[in-house]
């Protein structure tokens, strides 16, 4: 089973996902702290992030040029999840791909599959 971390600080909608994703076939992590995030993903080894852009207290693409500046989690796929078009921003920054909401359920899976593949 691939393993998705998500990155979000809204507990409704990671509950959500938590369910569509393991409906899925996914297991699933999940960290809201910004000043975590590196080390989850160390800790947890995930095939793939979907990360928010907007958490409460950091911008997911200051996040996702450390991920990848990081030897160790640098080449992790990121998918960049946003209620604004911020496509283009998002993959100058780094993203494998970006999502925006609202999305499908089988939107969503499509591109998670796709990249925890690689």
């Amino acid at each position: 089973m691939p393993k998705v971390m998500i990155v979000d600080d809204d507990r409704n909608m990671v509950k959500l996902l938590q369910t569509l994703l393991q409906l899925d076939g996914f297991t699933v992590a999940h960290e809201a702290r910004s000043t975590e995030v590196l080390n989850a993903i160390r800790r947890e080894k995930p095939d793939v992030v979907l990360m928010d852009k907007n958490l409460a207290d950091a911008d997911g693409l200051q996040i996702l040029a450390r991920v990848r500046a990081d030897a160790e989690i640098g080449k992790t796929p990121v998918v960049i999840a946003s209620g604004e078009d911020v496509g283009y921003q998002s993959k100058t920054a780094g993203a494998d791909d970006f999502i925006l909401k609202p999305y499908s359920p089988d939107q969503l899976s499509q591109i998670l599959k796709s990249l925890s593949k690689k």
